[in-house]
């Protein structure tokens, strides 16, 4: 059936109104990240005190000289929320590199070689995923000893086998592909048939994948040093900080302040996350233009 003049203007008018709220919501999550990124760069600027200075009144309320109080110690919390910033951040997007790199390498192995090298390293991944996350990575920061370097690690082992299996998916499409054989018959190795032939097509997936789990990173790394296997006193990071105020229910501050500071960043990056899913995958973003 022929669509009609006025199927078709409905059909455009419809057209524009997904991709505006999504614009909003990411220019508003592209705010919020510069506005981390210049706290994470001028926090000894921004920061009106010292973050380890204990020279404040203890569990004083929010006040015009100090913003979000202070806590147990004395310290400023404006301050350690703002030095939390240059822990939280830069070590989730730290823990997100290395388990792309690590799961990157595996999974073109994995599906580059296939047969045996494959077989192994996916039941070592089937391994991994039959733990629950947290748990997995409360072991073995806990066997590492409490320190937020040992608790990156301990992502990194636990969080790798999502990179190898979507690496490894997309290799398999792609190894027996046109290009990739005409170069194996040229002389090109095995590790340069890879790397230069297979790695361009895979850096979407992961890109996308990484800035889904930015967030996620952030929130293992905060829930490692809630739980005393990360940050270590007095470290001003924002996991640590809710932390330290479950001794005092009262001081509502201690807690709302860097409990606030997760939520934002974490949602700015899954917002963005899915901003670029959407446009990377054809499939969703011919959804957005017939929705």
């Amino acid at each position: 059936m022929t669509p009609t003049l006025t199927d078709t203007g409905a059909a455009v008018a419809r057209r524009p109104r997904l991709p505006i709220r999504t614009r909003g919501a990411e220019v508003v999550a592209v705010a919020v990240l510069l506005a981390w990124l210049v706290v994470i760069v001028a926090a000894p600027l921004l920061a009106p005190h010292d973050p380890l200075t204990q020279d404040a009144a203890p569990l004083s309320g929010p006040s015009a000289q100090y913003w979000f109080g202070t806590d147990a110690a004395g310290r400023d919390v404006f301050s350690r929320v703002l030095y939390g910033a240059r822990l939280s951040v830069p070590l989730g997007l730290v823990l997100v590199a290395a388990t792309a790199v690590v799961g990157t390498v595996v999974g073109l192995l994995a599906g580059f070689f296939g047969g045996w090298v494959d077989e192994v390293l996916m039941r070592v991944a089937d391994v991994v995923f039959a733990f629950p996350v947290i748990i997995l990575a409360m072991a073995v920061a806990a066997s590492l000893g409490p320190s937020l370097t040992n608790a990156v690690l301990a992502g990194v082992l636990v969080w790798w086998p999502a990179y190898a299996r979507t690496v490894r998916s997309v290799v398999l499409g792609l190894r027996e592909s046109e290009f990739v054989l005409a170069n194996r018959l040229a002389g090109v190795g095995s590790v340069r048939s890879m790397f230069v032939d297979l790695l361009p097509s895979v850096a979407g997936p992961v890109l996308v994948l990484g800035m889904l789990d930015v967030g996620a990173a952030i929130l293992l790394l905060s829930g490692l040093s809630f739980l005393g296997l990360g940050a270590r006193p007095p470290e001003p990071e924002w996991g640590a900080q809710v932390s330290e105020s479950l001794q005092y229910f009262d001081q509502w501050w201690l807690a709302v302040f860097p409990g606030l500071a997760i939520v934002t960043v974490v949602l700015a990056f899954n917002i963005i996350g899915d901003a670029l899913r959407d446009r990377l995958d054809p499939k969703l973003r011919q959804a957005g233009e017939h929705a």
